[in-house]
């Protein structure tokens, strides 16, 4: 019979969240060792198929018949598939390195892994897209979508003043969550939008603009005002991130960039060190979102602002389809999974 709550003795509530607390950490690190054996299963197969077929010239009925072999011993157990034992023959090749298995690819699961397979050829872009999922803790989905509009083309490449405007720590980390350009084709909206508009609609799919904005965004709300001078500003979108504790706002153009449009993002952030920043934040950053912007007239006007300003272009459709010469680059199903009509 269970205590009522008003006779249970004192300290009890603290102890049962840690309780819970530990409880749920461990069903974690359960978890996650589960699917690191796993993966490290799949490996050690992938790499025996391999190298029986280029030590002893085994073709590819043999993985046919070994599928049908694993599931007849193993029947309650998935992912002896033909096509899954063949993903495990490519992820080996693909991962030749024991320890870059255990360290990074090792503690995905196994579905972001045959997402890196599929959609990337060099390993570079491979082992790159594997260290942000394992960072950001993506999904299968998200990594699809992250690999689809080229984040890692994208991140980094916003033209900016940071080298110049920020010490030199903060001024890389600044410029590294920066994109160029921002991609919003979530928002299903069409090219002729008004900035109000997008704004709107960036508001109300926050956790898809949080997720494009990157790790460590926080959203404080939009039309934020200040009020300088008798006057009442409003920046765009406001945000906090978390690693570089700072404010960060957001101006949004449906045209092309413009010079003035810099003045007016120094406006902001002077208002805003000086009435909303917190003891201990550093100095806010601004990020003028345009939908084209000239590289060079960017950079002439950025040269005479004090206050560390990005400027970035977002696109509101995907990337059209692949140039012709990097999809020919890409694996073919036949290359990537030899002797293999379609995966299931």
């Amino acid at each position: 019979m269970s205590l009522p709550t008003s006779r249970l003795p004192e300290g009890y509530g603290d102890w049962l969240a840690a309780l819970k607390s530990e409880i749920r950490e461990a069903r974690l690190r359960t978890a996650l060792a589960v699917n690191s054996e796993l993966i490290g299963l799949y490996w050690r197969i992938g790499r025996e198929i391999l190298e029986r077929q280029e030590r002893h010239g085994w073709g590819a009925r043999v993985v046919d018949r070994l599928s049908t072999d694993l599931r007849a011993e193993f029947p309650g157990m998935q992912g002896f598939s033909r096509a899954n034992l063949l993903y495990m023959r490519a992820f080996a090749e693909a991962w030749p390195e024991p320890g870059l298995v255990q360290r990074v690819v090792g503690r995905l699961p196994w579905g972001q892994n045959i997402e890196l397979l599929t959609k990337l050829k060099d390993p570079a872009d491979r082992l790159w897209y594997a260290e942000a999922t394992l960072e950001h803790g993506w999904s299968r989905a998200v990594l699809a979508t992250q690999i689809q509009t080229r984040l890692r083309e994208r991140q980094g490449h916003a033209v900016t003043n940071f080298s110049r405007a920020l010490p030199p720590g903060a001024s890389d980390l600044a410029q590294q969550i920066l994109k160029d350009p921002y991609q919003f084709d979530f928002l299903a909206l069409p090219p002729e939008v008004r900035e109000r508009e997008l704004e709107r609609a960036l508001v109300g799919r926050v956790k898809d603009l949080l997720l494009e904005m990157g790790k460590g965004f926080a959203f404080i709300g939009s039309q934020h005002k200040l009020d300088i001078g008798g006057q009442d500003w409003f920046v765009d979108l406001l945000f906090y991130h978390r690693r570089l504790r700072c404010l960060v706002a957001v101006d949004l153009k449906i045209g092309a960039f413009q010079p003035e449009h810099a003045g007016k993002m120094n406006f902001y952030l002077t208002a805003l060190d000086e009435r909303e920043r917190e003891p201990g934040d550093n100095p806010s950053i601004g990020l003028i979102l345009c939908r084209e912007r000239n590289r060079v007239v960017v950079e002439y006007t950025l040269r005479s602002v004090n206050s560390p300003i990005g400027v970035a272009e977002y696109r509101l459709l995907l990337p059209e389809a692949l140039p012709a010469a990097l999809a020919e680059a890409l694996p073919t199903p036949e290359e990537l999974l030899p002797g293999m009509d379609l995966p299931e």
